[in-house]
């Protein structure tokens, strides 16, 4: 195994570790209400809530990180898989970066810094292990 090899091991650990704990919180009420301005103020994804209750599209944004996170997974023993499960990932962490522009009030000045709600940042990174998952699906 290659330094290379290994430091995908352990992003792609992170992301899916990330993507299992948050995909699991999803399911509680707690999380449910927390992502409920984000998802309503968006543009793309407001409209969910006109078909499921806050639980439910919760529950099915859940789901969806769970799988992307089983496809991840699986990709290293089937690597064609990663072409599809790092797209999925890719289209899950450029929606939560969008809500950086679709969330009102997510950007404040703190003493003359503009700051943002941080843990929206961490998909940068998430998206590039993800482009990179679909980089080695073809390389396999």
């Amino acid at each position: 195994m290659t330094r290379a090899d290994a430091g995908y091991l352990v992003a792609l650990f992170g992301v899916v570790a990330t993507l299992i704990w948050i995909g699991v919180f999803k399911f509680t009420p707690t999380e449910a209400q927390a992502i409920r301005p984000m998802v309503a103020s968006h543009p793309l994804m407001s409209w969910l809530y006109g078909i499921w209750s806050v639980q439910g599209v919760s529950n099915l944004i859940g789901i969806a990180e769970l799988l992307v996170a089983l496809g991840l997974v699986l990709s290293l023993r089937y690597p064609p898989l990663g072409l599809y499960a790092g797209a999925a990932a890719s289209l899950i962490f450029l929606v939560t970066l969008s809500f950086l522009f679709t969330l009102p009030g997510v950007w404040k000045w703190v003493d003359g810094v503009p700051v943002i709600n941080f843990f929206l940042f961490k998909d940068v990174v998430f998206l590039g292990v993800s482009l990179t998952a679909m980089s080695r699906s073809r390389a396999a």
